[in-house]
């Protein structure tokens, strides 16, 4: 194995988990590069005697004081950065140009969380006379991040700077499948200063969810994946009084509509479908095709063929996820769908075993088909056609899920028109892919999110902190109001 077996990261320490491990897969290869420990209720609660025991001298020390070790984490990212994104591309199997883009986004996010000094400072009023009150906001306690595989370095850190840098102490639960770069971002966080106990990171899989879900000492959870389980996590962590983020699944449509830039749409659109094989909650699952658009959709195919997999295009996560996605595209067909690029039976020379899935472009896909309505998670683009804006805000609308939307047009007033009634928490206009920069948060709507709030950004703000609310009042010999 090219990386040594994994441990726990508690307390500042490896710790070694007693039970079973599971195998780490490189999806370009198909080889096992590592072994990950299925922990149990025993490596939690120690995380969380840890991280209890940590929480309140780190919560003592003002914001300023806090973000200080994440200005130099911030520097050790950028310092490890193509170290951090090989591994990445290593355990995950995205293009090294995705994976640096991804650590990129953590540096980001990262800097956010140093100007929280300036973004949280509390508020002071005389109300009355002689009478102040004031807020402050405080830390929740000691929460935990279940984080999923298709972003190893990037997920992790929509809540570690902001949720740490506020004053919690943190558990991290990351994919089983992509475990190596958690543990070195702990390497890092500790690198940077930050005390033992404060973060920890516990392996597994469903029994260490089941038990953040249910542990007395947890006081919040974010949580990252699909919408099954979102909605579990969400309604199990609520059921033990915690509060509760819970991002789910995607089936995001972009409306194309007959005066769309032909050159612009056909490429935002493939990079959309196929950047990080698919996998990727704001990927492009359904282009809603307005009018007669055949010449777009040739260029979108011209495009989609030009992305190779092995090349500019990594692979998938696992075997299961590759038989997954073609048992949609081969129900499709047989649905009647006409396949216009097949990325089935992909392989890659030299690298046969690896985990491959080409970019496919399916049309004359109708809105009750299940490659219309359920994720992919794949590099597929489905193409539904419909007469006219209407039809086709009704078919996005129609749609369970809300995380992002999309139009492509040159007319201000139909963008307008279609960004205010899409069912969406993301919205772009000739973006393929509308992911908020910072300050501006990331979320979508229905059941995209379960929870209050979003995850990074400004709004997190209010999910990682709690008002404390002080009246005071010295002076007894000011004259009686209604405040004394």
């Amino acid at each position: 194995m090219k990386y040594p077996i994994l441990t726990n990261f508690i307390g500042g320490e490896a710790i070694k988990a007693d039970g079973q491990y599971l195998d780490i897969y490189a999806p370009q290869t198909g080889e096992i590069i590592s072994k990950v420990p299925l922990s149990t209720s025993i490596e939690l609660d120690q995380a969380v005697q840890a991280a209890r025991q940590a929480f309140p001298g780190w919560a003592a020390l003002t914001i300023k004081e806090r973000v200080q070790i994440f200005y130099r984490y911030r520097s050790l990212l950028a310092k490890h950065k193509l170290e951090l994104s090989a591994l990445v591309v290593e355990e995950n199997g995205k293009t090294m140009d995705e994976a640096i883009a991804e650590v990129d986004k953590s540096i980001e996010i990262t800097e956010f969380a140093c100007s929280l000094p300036q973004l949280v400072a509390g508020e002071v009023e005389e109300v009355s006379q002689d009478v102040e009150c004031r807020y402050d906001r405080k830390p929740v306690g000691v929460i935990a991040s279940i984080t999923p595989f298709n972003f190893p370095n990037m997920v992790p850190h929509w809540t570690l700077p902001n949720a740490i840098a506020l004053g919690n102490a943190m558990i991290l639960k990351p994919s089983e499948q992509t475990p190596l770069s958690a543990n070195r971002i702990g390497e890092l966080l500790q690198e940077a200063g930050l005390p033992d106990g404060v973060f920890n990171i516990v392996h597994g899989a469903q029994a260490v969810v089941e038990g953040i879900c249910d542990h007395p000492g947890i006081d919040a959870i974010s949580f990252v994946g699909s919408t099954k389980v979102a909605k579990t996590v969400y309604r199990r962590g609520s059921a033990s009084y915690k509060r509760v983020l819970a991002l789910g699944g995607a089936k995001n449509y972009l409306i194309v509509l007959p005066d769309a830039h032909e050159d612009m749409t056909a490429t935002n659109i493939a990079v959309s479908m196929s950047g990080c094989c698919g996998q990727r909650c704001m990927a492009a699952a359904t282009m809603i095709a307005v009018g007669e658009l055949d010449s777009i959709i040739n260029k979108l195919c011209e495009e989609a063929r030009k992305i190779i997999p092995g090349q500019n295009l990594g692979a998938v996560i696992s075997q299961a996820a590759k038989e997954r996605i073609e048992g949609y595209i081969n129900e499709a067909e047989q649905q009647g769908a006409k396949i216009l690029v097949d990325g089935r039976g992909a392989t890659v020379a030299g690298k046969e075993n690896g985990f491959y899935v080409g970019p496919t472009v399916i049309d004359f896909v109708t809105p009750e088909m299940r490659i219309a309505r359920e994720e992919v998670f794949g590099p597929v683009l489905t193409i539904i056609r419909a007469d006219s804006v209407d039809e086709a805000l009704k078919i996005e609308n129609a749609s369970v899920y809300g995380n992002a939307a999309g139009v492509f047009t040159q007319s201000g007033g139909l963008a307008k028109y279609v960004t205010e009634r899409v069912s969406a928490g993301m919205v772009g206009v000739n973006i393929g892919v509308p992911v908020p920069r910072e300050p501006f948060s990331f979320g979508g709507w229905n059941e995209s999110k379960f929870g209050v709030g979003d995850i990074t950004g400004k709004s997190s703000i209010e999910f990682w902190t709690k008002l404390k609310k002080t009246t005071v009042k010295w002076n007894p010999e000011a004259r009686t109001n209604w405040m004394s």
